[in-house]
């Protein structure tokens, strides 16, 4: 993980950004608590540790996670990963819940979503994790994935932002702690920035391997299609730790 000192962030999109959406606005300086941020995403391998050590219940298992199609299996009463290759690629078909289960397991947290908007824009709020420009070789999406879908969390260390995240655009989308309401950044810009206290779905962030549109993989693109009970072969998660 990577200590992010307090200090100012640069969120949202201007109001003349054609790729921009409404619930992306407005563009707002806000300055956020120190934290620390995870690098990567969590991996298969990372992922299996937790089930092993947390001995899940049958109720609890199928409450975190979706072992087909996830590269994660269970052998009697041992969790691994299936193929060797795919042990550093991050892990998918988690839920929100099981998102956090790992995360109060290893002693975490889930990042909110200016955390995880920070972290991918760096300092100087850069539209992508690596400057202002698409660059289609930046990232893993749809565009240069051929036949494959994740790829190993350590990839594509150009397209890292500057606080040192990888593949906080692509690979896959993100989990972040928040409630998804749409208007929020309005009052994010007003000075108040107390995350949504209830809704329906759980933001997720950074678009994933599955996408072919530049515009998903802004730092400031929001999703909030996800409900908490969710899984996706697109979909993981990295952690995060009040300073």
């Amino acid at each position: 993980m990577r200590l992010i000192q307090a200090g100012k962030a640069v969120l949202g999109s201007r109001e003349d950004d054609t790729e921009a959406h409404d619930n992306e606005r407005p563009r707002f300086e806000a300055r956020l608590d120190a934290y620390y941020l995870g690098l990567y995403c969590v991996t298969n391998l990372q992922y299996a540790a937790f089930l092993n050590a947390a001995g899940p219940s049958k109720a609890d298992l199928k409450r975190w996670v979706r072992l087909m199609d996830c590269h994660l299996v269970q052998a009697e009463a041992e969790y691994g990963v299936d193929r060797e290759e795919y042990g550093d690629h991050p892990v998918v078909q988690v839920t929100w819940f099981g998102a956090e289960a790992y995360c109060e397991w290893a002693g975490l947290r889930l990042p909110t979503e200016l955390e995880w908007e920070k972290g991918a824009r760096g300092p100087q709020g850069l539209v992508y994790p690596w400057g202002d420009d698409w660059d289609p070789g930046m990232c893993r999406w749809a565009g240069n994935r051929e036949s494959g879908r994740t790829c190993a969390v350590d990839h594509y260390p150009k397209g890292a932002s500057a606080y040192g995240m990888f593949n906080t655009a692509g690979n896959v989308w993100e989990w972040c702690a928040d409630w998804y309401d749409p208007d929020v950044y309005y009052r994010y810009a007003s000075g108040d920035l107390t995350p949504p206290a209830r809704g329906w779905d759980k933001v997720q962030r950074g678009g994933s391997w599955d996408r072919g549109d530049p515009w998903v993989f802004r730092s400031a693109y929001r999703d909030g299609n996800g409900v908490p009970a969710e899984t996706s072969n697109d979909l993981g998660f990295r952690c995060a730790r009040s300073a």
